[in-house]
């Protein structure tokens, strides 16, 4: 099993790999996306990284506050995305 994390407050310098070699300090990294500006391609400062259910639990325990590119990192457990319904939250179409 595997748990997707949230990594915040990147440098924008950051690259894939960088993340990548940092966190399998605490275990198998199966993937690592940085979120970058549709219209820019410039990195917006956060990531997912997904690990191994023991690694990510060392990974933000030994991560989250630690300065990482010049930078604190804030490293914790992913929350899934909503789904959009399609309307605004009054439940009108306008």
């Amino acid at each position: 099993m595997s748990k997707k994390l949230y990594v915040g407050n990147l440098s924008f310098n950051s690259s894939e790999d960088d993340i990548r070699t940092q966190f399998s300090n605490f275990g198998e990294v199966i993937s690592v996306n940085l979120i970058t500006d549709r219209e820019t391609g410039r990195l917006r400062g956060f990531g997912f990284v997904e690990m191994d259910d023991e690694g990510a639990r060392a990974a933000i325990a030994g991560m989250d506050g630690q300065e990482f590119g010049g930078r604190n990192l804030k490293v914790n457990e992913a929350e899934d995305k909503p789904r959009s319904g399609g309307s605004n939250r009054s439940g009108s179409r306008w």
